[in-house]
């Protein structure tokens, strides 16, 4: 008989994936450094790949009908995505297309993208794992990988609060797009949104694939996240040389 992963190692595990979670060319995407054409093509794909039909993915884990209080954190995931319900009344894909056009950018330039080969190959692993039987898998791939990010084991450690308005505002005055690239305050509310929602996101998520996921699937849960996490940076280093970014030596 195999060894069973007690689930106190499954989370660390799975924050240790996350750790792997950051991309060589973010600083240059960060920085004022690139052109709004370079950038262009990082948020087309972005749009496409995931940003989109995330709220669609969410729902075909919900349509697996997990247990009970696992279904909550998933309505209330997917009605802030579809609806923006629990932060500004838009949808995120709808607040994402705002924060295109503050960069100048038209709706038509993210529709029907042709996508890189990277792309399409993370692209269709997302849409085969949303359909996944057992849903706790899937659960942890969109929820854990596609949601999270390099700071998710900071943000279990000490979990931020609710940010006052003039905190967020704050955080927008410094982000990359408005410090770089001239987009208004006014089309940044997807951040807001972000900011508005995030503080209890992460710990839902791993509150659902730690607690909910049997022993014996543990092991398939985090060879998927790890899949997930190759395939990602495949994809982010396609996009980086689409637009011209050195590979580091």
């Amino acid at each position: 008989m195999a060894t069973q992963i007690k689930k106190s190692s499954f989370l660390a595990s799975l924050l240790t994936i996350m750790d792997g979670k950051h991309h060589w060319a973010w600083e240059h995407f960060s920085s004022g450094n690139l052109t709004k054409a370079q950038i262009k093509t990082h948020f087309q794909h972005e749009y496409a790949v995931y940003v989109r039909d995330f709220p669609v993915f969410l729902a075909r884990i919900l349509g697996k009908s997990p247990p009970p209080p696992v279904r909550q954190m998933l309505a209330e995931n997917i009605y802030e995505e579809e609806t923006g319900g629990l932060s500004l009344r838009k949808s995120h894909p709808e607040l994402f297309l705002t924060m295109m056009e503050g960069l100048g950018f038209h709706r038509t330039d993210f529709e029907h993208n042709r996508l890189l080969p990277a792309a399409r190959t993370y692209r269709a692993w997302l849409d085969r794992m949303s359909h996944h039987r057992h849903w706790m898998i899937a659960a942890a791939i969109f929820t854990i990988f596609v949601e999270g990010s390099v700071k998710d084991r900071k943000e279990l450690r000490a979990p931020s609060r609710r940010k006052k308005a003039e905190d967020i505002e704050a955080i927008i005055a410094r982000h990359p797009l408005v410090r770089y690239h001239g987009v208004p305050r006014s089309r940044m509310d997807l951040i807001r949104a972000h900011r508005l929602v995030e503080a209890g996101h992460r710990h839902d998520a791993y509150d659902m694939v730690v607690n909910y996921t049997p022993p014996a699937l543990r092991p398939q849960v985090l060879t998927s996240v790890q899949k997930s996490l190759a395939l990602w940076l495949n994809y982010r280093d396609a996009v980086a040389k689409a637009c011209g970014i050195p590979t580091p030596s």
